[in-house]
């Protein structure tokens, strides 16, 4: 009989009681995490040391800390507006994080939150390096028995869904029932603030066998804050949407350069003549590049695109929105197959358009706005979209293979990554420390995938350049310590100078292509090196036209569709205020120039000789209108300073 309760304390009261020894408790990753209920049961077991406590999951959401400085006025009021004052940070990230977690708990996670524990010991060492998809039969090994999940519940009480996290689930019980393992004791916390969405995310009551509805208020979702897409991003974003096909499957990760592909492939579908005028400006000869010519051109979206991605996200959003994203699916082979090959009849045309889907995914996360637009879909829109277990989506194999290959025709799978090597491995997870930034995730499925299906393309995003230490690093090295992707799956990579496609290429091919979209200052160090490794023969010379890979002509090349809103800083909506924004590019300014001794003094100076903007407002919201003491001073002269150096 499933128990109904409104106390966190109560809750856990009853998983206590029923689970006497060590607890192994998996947990949703993302916004299904129960943050509310995990931090109950975390304090009560951090009072009871005779008790253990193992947590498996993955990317626990944390606000940023304030910090200090300019950096902490700007976050400091942007976090209380964005995340609300009674946001529950989890108790055991702010633990995991200063490595104070007791000796009697455990954090386990597939997926850390970017960069977020590089410094935690505790995090590090308990980091699991898991495909996504094999995650539910390791939580076999693990001995499982308790799964809490956020929920939420339809208007009549009668059901509950899995919302925003179907991706391991349902994975996990076939998993456990397939080795013959007892079912965990699941428990859902039931939050008013998640979407309802049905079809297979629903389930009914008595799935859970704790079900608590704390009583309100009610946080905010953790809500990511959308980046600002600069020239880079907009430029790898044009790049990958020439290569998505008219009625094709389309996956993309998140973060700027996703948000920049679907801003993209909008402009493609809804002002195509600007959307050439772009491309002409950044790339004369994009067209006529032999992988842009194989996905069939530039054109509008005549028959749409359908979507198969791990994660649903705002592009997601502005896709269906837009109508790019409409091509849908149904589970029925043969139609499948007729609807491919142009020979289904009217009546099963239409019987595609109302029962398909156009959207599947296993969870989603996004913006505030994002959350809104789930929860006010109109019932058709909310029809189109299925939430799935991630084994269906991020692979062929286990279930209905012959079915999910007739639906992700011509796929396109988008993912990022850290850096790559002029052989074609990449770097997405980790640095050559050992490490862990984030995970691999899905990264490797969508990959796998991509070489199984004869008509698919793996492409993996990567800006060209970054600064570390004060100094600029090409992200395309000879070759690096760690490896996600290996150079045997390599295929097709893009940053903002160009594509290579590598796909059944020799390595000499590869290095040239992989060279050939590295920044200029950087390509004579990769043509050496190749050439000392026996890469490359010797007689080779860089062509005259890759000295255009350079930030300036990219800028040049983009100023005018940035003056003229072609190109927005935030062209899936922003989180900042117009002054933030402002502030953001400023910051951002600073940053880049204090990566080092030298550079902060050599800005700190600049600062103290230029009389810097007259930009009040920003002033205001960063508290330094009237600045006190020598060290607001100084903070206040910076600031302009970088105004002065980012305001248009």
């Amino acid at each position: 009989m499933t128990e109904f309760l409104d106390s966190l304390d109560l809750a856990v009261d009853r998983v206590l009681a029923r689970i006497p020894g060590p607890l192994a408790v998996g947990a949703p990753l993302g916004i299904g995490k129960p943050h509310r209920l995990l931090n109950a049961l975390y304090g009560r077991i951090e009072r009871d040391p005779a008790r253990k406590l193992t947590l498996y999951t993955a990317l626990s959401l944390a606000p940023p800390s304030r910090g200090k400085g300019l950096e902490g006025r700007f976050l400091g009021p942007f976090v209380a507006r964005h995340f609300g004052d009674d946001f529950p940070r989890l108790a055991y990230v702010a633990a995991q994080k200063r490595d104070a977690l007791p000796a009697n708990i455990t954090i386990e996670e597939f997926y850390l939150q970017s960069g977020a524990l590089l410094g935690s010991s505790q995090a590090q060492r308990h980091y699991a390096s898991l495909d996504y998809t094999h995650v539910a039969r390791s939580l076999v090994d693990r001995g499982l028995n308790c799964m809490v999940q956020k929920v939420a519940a339809n208007a009549e009480g009668t059901q509950l869904s899995l919302s925003s996290n179907t991706d391991l689930t349902f994975d996990t019980l076939d998993a456990l029932a397939a080795a013959g393992a007892p079912r965990p004791l699941l428990v859902a916390e039931i939050d008013p603030q998640l979407p309802w969405l049905g079809d297979r995310a629903a389930v009914p009551l008595d799935f859970f066998d704790l079900v608590v509805a704390p009583p309100p208020p009610y946080p905010k979702l953790f809500a990511l804050p959308r980046q600002p897409v600069g020239d880079a991003e907009h430029a790898i974003g044009l790049y990958a949407s020439a290569l998505v096909r008219d009625g094709g499957t389309l996956q993309v990760g998140i973060g700027a350069l996703s948000d920049a592909l679907c801003h993209a492939l909008v402009l493609r579908h809804t002002d195509n003549a600007s959307y050439r005028r772009v491309l002409q400006a950044l790339d004369p000869e994009l067209e006529h590049h032999r992988a842009v010519v194989a996905s069939g051109g530039l054109g509008p979206f005549e028959q749409g695109l359908y979507g198969c991605s791990e994660m649903i996200n705002e592009g997601f959003k502005l896709l269906v929105q837009r109508g790019v994203m409409r091509r849908r699916v149904v589970d029925k082979l043969p139609l499948m197959q007729r609807m491919n090959d142009g020979t289904a009849n009217e009546m099963e045309r239409e019987l595609v358009a109302r029962d398909g889907q156009f959207l599947h995914g296993a969870f989603y996360l996004g913006s505030q706005d994002f959350y809104d637009w789930l929860r006010d879909l109109d019932d058709d829109t909310r029809r189109g979209i299925g939430m799935c277990p991630v084994s269906e989506v991020n692979e062929l194999y286990g279930g209905n293979e012959m079915l999910e290959r007739a639906q992700r025709r011509d796929a396109r799978f988008f993912n990022t990554c850290m850096m790559a090597t002029a052989l074609g491995a990449a770097v997405s997870d980790g640095l050559d420390d050992g490490r862990i930034v984030s995970g691999v995730g899905g990264q490797y499925n969508f990959v796998a995938m991509a070489h199984a299906l004869p008509d698919a393309r793996s492409v993996l995003l990567l800006r060209a350049t970054r600064e570390a230490g004060g100094k600029l690093q090409s992200n395309i090295r000879w070759n690096y310590g760690h490896c996600t992707i290996a150079r045997h799956l390599r295929d097709i990579y893009i940053n903002e100078y160009g594509i290579a496609d590598l796909h059944g290429r020799n390595d000499e091919d590869c290095v040239i292509a992989m060279a050939g979209i590295a920044e200029s200052r950087f390509q004579h160090g990769l043509v050496d090196a190749a050439k000392r490794n026996r890469k490359l023969r010797a007689d080779f010379t860089i062509p005259p036209a890759w000295s255009r890979n350079t930030p300036q002509r990219l800028r040049e090349a983009l100023a005018p569709f940035r003056r003229d809103g072609t190109l927005p800083d935030y062209p899936l909506g922003s989180d900042f205020t117009e002054v933030e924004q402002r502030l953001l590019k400023a910051l951002d300014w600073l940053k880049a120039r204090a990566g080092s001794t030298g550079g902060k003094a050599r800005t700190a100076a600049a600062a103290l000789l230029s009389p810097g903007a007259r930009d009040d407002e920003s002033m205001a919201r960063m508290g330094l209108s009237a600045p006190k003491g020598v060290g607001e001073w100084l903070e206040a002269r910076l600031l302009r300073h970088a105004l002065a150096r980012t305001t248009p």
